[in-house]
């Protein structure tokens, strides 16, 4: 899956499995970015897709997100 961090200019490649929610794949997103070229935020990791942010239970699947989607990460 495609992710990028709040503030990073960086798209990452970062390998999630289907079944993980999305303050699981927040998580994994945001370790290889947040404390690295940009600083943590506060707040609540948030996944955001096309826009809209997503329930922190829902998976990709449920979400319809396709398998090279972007998903952003947000400190809400």
């Amino acid at each position: 899956m495609q992710g990028i961090y709040q503030d990073d200019f960086v798209v990452l490649l970062v390998p999630i499995d289907t079944e993980d929610p999305m303050t699981v794949v927040a998580e994994k997103i945001a370790h290889h970015a947040a404390g690295i070229r940009v600083p943590p935020h506060e707040g609540e990791l948030r996944v955001r897709y096309e826009g809209e942010l997503l329930p922190p239970d829902a998976t990709v699947v449920d979400a319809g997100v396709p398998p090279m989607g972007v998903l952003e990460v947000v400190a809400t």
